[in-house]
Formats: C-alpha cells, sequence, structure tokens
C-alpha cells in the first residue's frame, strides 16, 4: 500500500488522483509563504463526489497551498472544512512559527493556522488537535442529513512533529518504552486510535455505520529522528526506500463480506488509486474522460479473488532534489531524465531507484530504540554509482541490489523513467511571498494573492 516520501505530494495524489509529474509538485512541499498549490484546473476528489450526490467535509490538515482562496478545501469540493492549511503547528495553540526561513533570512512569523471554513477559530487554545478534530467529525456526522451520502476526508495532525500528547496517554508506556520520545510517539498514537474508535461509535449511534467504508492510511514513511520507526524495512520519510513510501493502511466496514474483513491483502495499491476506486468503485460514478493515473481497484479490496489491476507505480521523478532551486509560477520545463536524477519505480516484482535515494546510502536500517537488535552492516556504493534495483517482492526491505546482476531490467525500467519524463509538467517552486505575513491579513495564516 504504497504513498509518497512526504505528505504534500500524497495528499495531492489523494485528491488529484494523478502523479506528482503531472501537477508541478514533484519538488519538496509547499512551504506556507509560497505562492503555490494544487493546480486550480485540475478535478478533485471531492468534487466527483458532490457531482455523484454526496455531501463532502473535511477536518484536520490541507497542506495543498492556500495563496489565493481559489486554493482552499472550501473551493475545491468541501462542502465543510475545519482545519490548518500548512503543517507542524503546535497540538495546543494551533499556532506556526518560522515559516520565512530558508526564504527571507530573518523573516519569521509565528501566527495562527486554524480555520473554520475560511474564518480563523480562535476558540481552541489550549485544546488538544485530536481531541479538537474528533469532536468535529462527530459534529459532522450527528449532523448529517440521512437522505444523502457523505464523503468525510479526516486528515488528523498525529503523529506529526511537534511530539506532545496528553500526559495519560504516554503512561500506560512507562514500563514497557523507555525512549522519551518514543514514548510520546506511541502516547500520540493511543490518542489518535481512541479518536478513531470514538467516531466509529457515533457512526453506529447515528445508523450508519452498516452503510459506511473507512479507509485509514498514512501520509509517508515515518521520520525516524522524532519517534517513528519503519523496521525492518529500509530508509525514512523524505527517501524512496521502502520505510518512506511503504505505507500502513486499512480497510473496513460491514459493508465488506466476512471473507474479506480480517484478511491480509498483498495486491499492489497506491495512494492515487482512491480517487477513482471511491467516486468509481463505491460511488458508481463514471470517471470516462477524466485523466487519471490512479486505478479503480475496489474490486481487488472487496474480493480475495481479484488482482489490482495496477502493475506499475513512479515514485516520482525530481530533477531537484537535494537542492534548493527555485521557479517562477509557470516553473521550470524538466529535463530528459538520467540516472543521476532522484527517481524510483516499481513495475511488478522490481523496483529501480536512482541518483540520490534519500536518508541513507549505506546503513538505512533502524530498529526501534532499546530493541537491542543489531542492524544489517552492507557495503556503501560509490556516490558515482546512483541505480539500485530489487526484486521488492523477495526482499522487501531492500538488501541485495541486483543492478549489476541484471542489466536488462535496468535498462527496462529506465527507458520507463525517460518516457514518464518527457511527459512531466514543469516543476514548479517558488521563492516565498513576503506578503505572505500573516499580520497584513486577518493575523492567521492564509490566503494573499
Amino acid at each position: 500500500m504504497y504513498v509518497q516520501p512526504i505528505y504534500t505530494p500524497t495528499r495531492s495524489q489523494l485528491m488529484s488522483g494523478r502523479y506528482q509529474i503531472y501537477t508541478g509538485l514533484q519538488h519538496e512541499i509547499i512551504n506556507t509563504p509560497q505562492p503555490h498549490c494544487l493546480p486550480v484546473s485540475l478535478p478533485t476528489l471531492p468534487e466527483k463526489l458532490k457531482q455523484a450526490g454526496y455531501s463532502t467535509h473535511m477536518v484536520g490538515k490541507w497542506h495543498l497551498g492556500f495563496y489565493k482562496k481559489d486554493c482552499l478545501p472550501t473551493r475545491r469540493g468541501f462542502d465543510s472544512y475545519f482545519g490548518y492549511l500548512s503543517g507542524s503547528e503546535n497540538y495546543y495553540t494551533h499556532t506556526r512559527s518560522g515559516s520565512m526561513a530558508g526564504f527571507s533570512p530573518g523573516k519569521e512569523w509565528n501566527a495562527l493556522d486554524l480555520r473554520d471554513g475560511e474564518k480563523k477559530a480562535t476558540n481552541y487554545s489550549g485544546k488538544y488537535s485530536t481531541h479538537v478534530f474528533t469532536e468535529r467529525v462527530q459534529e459532522v456526522i450527528e449532523q448529517h442529513d440521512l437522505s444523502k451520502p457523505m464523503f468525510l476526508y479526516l486528515a488528523f495532525q498525529a503523529v506529526h512533529s511537534p511530539l506532545q500528547v496528553p500526559k495519560r496517554y504516554m503512561d500506560p508506556y512507562n514500563k514497557t518504552i523507555k525512549h522519551k520520545t518514543r514514548k510520546t510517539f506511541a502516547g500520540m498514537v493511543s490518542c489518535m486510535d481512541e479518536g478513531i474508535g470514538n467516531i466509529t461509535q457515533t457512526l453506529h449511534d447515528t445508523g450508519m455505520w452498516n452503510n459506511t467504508v473507512i479507509v485509514f492510511s498514512t501520509d509517508n514513511g515515518g521520520p525516524i529522528n522524532v519517534g517513528a520507526n519503519n523496521w525492518p524495512l529500509r530508509g525514512e520519510k523524505h527517501s524512496v526506500w521502502e520505510g518512506g513510501v511503504r505505507g500502513v493502511g486499512f480497510v473496513t466496514g460491514p459493508v465488506l463480506s466476512d471473507d474479506v474483513r480480517g484478511t491480509v491483502n498483498k495486491e499492489m495499491i497506491h495512494v492515487s488509486d482512491w480517487f477513482p476506486t471511491l467516486v468509481t468503485g463505491v460511488a458508481g460514478m463514471d470517471l470516462t474522460g477524466t485523466k487519471l493515473d490512479g486505478f479503480n481497484v475496489w474490486d481487488a479490496i472487496a474480493s480475495k479473488d481479484t488482482l489490482s489491476p495496477r502493475k506499475e507505480i513512479l515514485h516520482d521523478i525530481d530533477p531537484f532534489y537535494g537542492r534548493t532551486i527555485f521557479t517562477n509560477e509557470s516553473g521550470i520545463p524538466c529535463t530528459d531524465y538520467n540516472t543521476s536524477m532522484h527517481a524510483a519505480i516499481r513495475y511488478g516484482d522490481w523496483k529501480l531507484i536512482t541518483g540520490d535515494p534519500g536518508f541513507d546510502r549505506g546503513c538505512g536500517w533502524k530498529p526501534a530504540p532499546d530493541s537491542g537488535i543489531n542492524p544489517p552492516s552492507i557495503p556503501v556504493k560509490p556516490l558515482n554509482d546512483t541505480i539500485w534495483l530489487f526484486n521488492i517482492t523477495a526482499d522487501p526491505n531492500e538488501y541485495n541490489d541486483l543492478s549489476k546482476k541484471h542489466p536488462e531490467v535496468v535498462e527496462e525500467l529506465v527507458s520507463k523513467l525517460k518516457a514518464y519524463q518527457k511527459t512531466a509538467v514543469p516543476v514548479v517552486w517558488p521563492a516565498g511571498d513576503l506578503k505572505a505575513n500573516p499580520k497584513l491579513g486577518d493575523g492567521a495564516w492564509g490566503p494573499w494573492a
């Protein structure tokens, strides 16, 4: 169940069903002062579900740009929105700081990042965000008109940094987890788990549960230095190793048959697949004529005997990876692909990585703190060797580089990356805009253009 190495690209593919090479979001994330967002010309998942008769609601993290009002969730298909527009907010004050760092030295602002619809939400200081978002979702469910179907997108802040959680959620781990950061992270997971349980109970209480599908997904691999752990997979967030892109997820609900619930599905699924899966597979809407990179994988989920139509995943091609290169609003046209570029592709059992994979070229396996596990020791490739090939089905932990043994497979997958790059749109990553300063607006992070 694959996602992207970082959050903006994953969310963009969930909302648009398109690979990030077709949205200009190949490089990094959208930072708060950048005049950039998910292209408004693209149809979104909630827009399509609205056309199918659904009411649409979002709670939580947006992080797809907000420099102009047309980029906001309420302008991209959601009937209602409550949440924050960027990332890394304080869980209690709901403020975001340091936003111009790296764009204009010395220009760092601290401001509220919480909105109810398009208005700033000021009455939540001191309230833990996981509780706040859970309660808002429960309200949306309780107020829903049962004569209409509903799509509800909840993007919890947990378990992103900064690591913060009420002490009572950490206490159960006092005897089993000694590492403070890891213990805090575990407490945040438990609080989120409690919230999901409360939401599920509300669905039962309102009579909606019997006709509900729940999809749960991470947005990227865990960042090891802030409590997460991807062991035994290699790598972490920001990398195209499996630890950065192989996600945690499940699908549940009484609409699934008894012989499917509780089973492990090993079919190939990517975050871009949720767009056609939910719109066509669940809602029954025809998407003929809509350009998508995602596949409708509902039959592969709902039946143990159906194979996924997906055989290939483009993890990314980022020609600017590891560099700070600002573009104008039109972006920088993509140059031809070469194997020094940060890129990765999965095709059947094979996975090819080129350029800088991110995280660690050598010993990229990190057991949980205090686990007593010793990671494997594998020789580091020289810097001028930028190609890795794995049989990812047989070797999901990426121990054995087969690029020298199977040059014919490398050649085939490189040709696929070249073909993708020829169709890519320009990379868009503009410099920060001083007009983004929240003090020039309503005092909270929000549109300025």
